[in-house]
């Protein structure tokens, strides 16, 4: 016997809607494609300011290298808990919690001075920005029928790209 399965079925708690026709899918892959970008700027800017923050804050290249590391460590278990996180909320809901994490994180970056102050406060940012692929990979599913969903990954994707290569250029204007 073959049995069939419906979307409400597989993801009881997962928000399911038709998927839209029309160019409406393609304004959230163009969300998405802003969010990464965003996302990759962030990650950028500690390096990009590397220099400027040493000096300001007196960091030694070990503590540099434990902000970097704690940011790395936090990302990668984000990566495995917001794939959970989305499948359970949805896609919408995951970005939203993401995107208020991530926040947090700015926010907690201007109330630190100090080495442990910036690795502590870029925990809830690597979480938050961890969130961006897995719920952009559940948005397009939710959004895109299959024969267009590579396309779409592929142009979100992109935004890791753009956001690696406008940072340099960017973030020391916006300094100034």
């Amino acid at each position: 016997d073959v049995q069939l399965v419906t979307m409400e079925a597989a993801a009881p708690h997962a928000e399911v809607a038709a998927r839209p026709s029309g160019k409406v899918r393609w304004l959230v892959c163009g969300l998405l494609f802003l969010a990464v970008v965003l996302s990759y700027v962030d990650r950028q800017v500690l390096s990009v300011l590397k220099p400027t923050l040493q000096k300001a804050y007196g960091w030694t290249e070990t503590g540099y290298g434990d902000v970097v590391f704690w940011f790395q460590a936090a990302y990668g278990l984000g990566y495995v808990a917001f794939g959970r996180i989305v499948d359970r909320i949805g896609a919408r809901a995951g970005f939203a919690v993401a995107v208020t994490l991530w926040t947090i994180g700015h926010m907690a970056h201007a109330l630190v001075r100090s080495t442990v102050g910036f690795a502590i406060a870029r925990i809830p940012l690597a979480l938050g920005e961890s969130g961006t692929f897995p719920a952009s990979l559940a948005a397009v599913t939710e959004w895109f029928p299959q024969r267009e969903r590579a396309l779409a990954i592929g142009l979100f994707n992109a935004g890791s790209n753009l956001g690696a290569i406008v940072a340099p250029l960017i973030v020391p204007a916006i300094t100034l």
